[in-house]
């Protein structure tokens, strides 16, 4: 049985698609080699495809290798025709990427990963068997995933007698991976600031509300 040439993880940003596919290929023993689907993005006519082209080139010689492309609705959304330039470089580099994509020997030790906040802006060409056989959601973390989440990026911390992580865990509904660590740094800042010599559970109180305040203000940016 062949596995799968292509897996793509979609969630909200911070809930650690990245993390995993480095996961993947660290478990696999396999090269990692990491790309944003912008950084595939070019002014001129024919360098997105020409990157594309040495990309896979280069995970060939390394394999067996992951490519990993994040973001990649930024070279991978649904196809328009708007006329410019810019529009139809972008097309030519995810023609490119679907002939990479479909040129893989069945038996070859390159595979491709690729994550994205919107799958929905996707080209179905993309997301057809044979490309990507797997589409996963990686979604928020549970409470009890935020309660290991916490425990992990605290590990190093000396924490006071009155630190209560449940009630921190209660207080981060909704919150992603990449939250939680910002709220332990945080914290931790909080108790450099004060002299203090461990962290007390108002340090995780204030970090929270200050974490959280400012996820609030980056998604009216760009709602």
């Amino acid at each position: 049985m062949e596995p799968p040439k292509g897996i793509l993880l979609y969630g909200s940003p911070g809930t650690g698609k990245t993390l995993i596919a480095k996961a993947v290929a660290h478990q696999a023993r396999a090269t990692f080699i990491r790309m944003s689907g912008s950084e595939l993005v070019h002014k001129y006519i024919g360098e997105g495809a020409q990157l594309v082209r040495e990309l896979f080139s280069l995970a060939r010689e390394k394999s067996p290798s992951i490519v990993f492309i994040d973001e990649i609705d930024a070279v991978g959304s649904t196809r328009t025709n708007d006329g410019t330039s810019g529009s139809a470089e972008v097309q030519r580099t995810l023609m490119q990427l679907l002939a990479e994509m479909d040129g893989f020997d069945t038996r070859g030790d390159v595979r491709i990963m690729a994550a994205t906040n919107r799958v929905d802006m996707l080209d179905p060409a993309l997301l057809r068997p044979g490309r990507f056989d797997r589409v996963i959601s990686i979604p928020l973390p549970t409470p009890e995933g935020r309660m290991e989440i916490l425990k992990i990026h605290s590990a190093r911390m000396v924490l006071g007698k009155d630190v209560d992580l449940k009630a921190i865990v209660e207080m981060t509904e909704n919150a992603t991976g990449a939250d939680l660590q910002a709220i332990c740094r945080e914290a931790g800042m909080m108790a450099v600031r004060r002299e203090a010599r461990t962290l007390s559970h108002d340090d995780f109180v204030r970090a929270v509300r200050k974490v959280r305040a400012e996820v609030s203000t980056d998604l009216r940016m760009y709602t």
